[in-house]
């Protein structure tokens, strides 16, 4: 029985210093899942709203350009087009501009002055996409519309303008823009089999001024693959300070026992 009980104080130092020194590790792990879900979680979150500001940007440009050529609606096409014309080739980002009147197109910078007629039907908002236009065919537009009486001009630009200003945020956050039924994202849009992944820290914020809407998530497994790449980061460092930890608690538990051992030598 004294025999056992040696062994036990023997162990006593080694397994409390063991223990010790599993506690940073296991703190230190649990902090920094912590810290990556709340960056993660404020990411997506932040960058939802800022995507709203960005594509807000995009599509001001547009209304900047249809409110340029508004005082042209209603006015003959043989007085309106060489200044339609003339605006594409200043450098101002647009796929066409269209003319308007009583719901009927009837002047463009290019041939598609009909593709327009029934596009806004029962359309609440001001923009919306257009997918494979006889102008443009396997391309995406965003149109807007810009009204007035009975008036209106449609301000088209390419859907690449928008996946430029989402290609912005380079964080590995997937960010969606829904127009209506109709979706556009960096790689791909409403034409695709399915919709890219956004499982993770799922996020959305909303276009009062045109009407979209931007939803941002992580792909699925997105967490964990960041996860194992911190953990290979800093489990170093953390395993360092649980080493360190322990052999503090284990040589001073040596130098304990060795006085005891000396006091009892003494009074023996």
């Amino acid at each position: 029985m004294a025999k056992l009980t040696q062994i036990g104080r023997i162990m006593l130092a080694p397994m409390l210093a063991l223990t010790t020194s599993l506690m940073p590790v296991a703190s230190g792990l649990v902090v920094m899942f912590y810290q990556l879900e709340r960056k993660l979680e404020e990411n997506a979150r932040v960058s939802v709203q800022e995507a709203v500001y960005a594509i807000d940007g995009a599509l001001d440009r547009l209304h900047a350009s249809a409110e340029l050529v508004l005082p042209l609606a209603g006015k003959p096409c043989s007085q309106a087009q060489e200044k339609l014309v003339g605006l594409l080739q200043g450098g101002q980002r647009l796929q066409s501009l269209v003319l308007a009147q009583e719901g009927k197109g009837y002047c463009s910078s290019m041939d598609d002055a009909l593709l327009y007629d029934s596009l806004f039907i029962d359309q609440d908002h001001p923009a919306m996409l257009v997918f494979d236009p006889p102008t443009a065919p396997n391309a995406v537009l965003v149109v807007y519309q810009l009204r007035q009486d009975n008036l209106r001009v449609y301000a088209s630009a390419y859907g690449m303008e928008l996946r430029n200003e989402l290609r912005g945020f380079q964080d590995g956050l997937t960010l969606l823009l829904e127009f209506g039924e109709d979706y556009i994202w960096s790689h791909g849009d409403s034409r695709d089999a399915d919709r890219p992944s956004q499982s993770e820290f799922f996020e959305t914020a909303h276009s009062e001024k045109y009407g979209y809407t931007v939803k941002g998530g992580y792909e699925t497994g997105f967490t964990a693959r960041e996860a194992r790449q911190s953990l290979l980061q800093t489990m170093p460092s953390i395993a360092l300070v649980g080493i360190l930890t322990g052999s503090i608690v284990y040589w001073g538990m040596v130098r304990v026992r060795r006085k005891a051992l000396g006091a009892t030598a003494i009074r023996s």
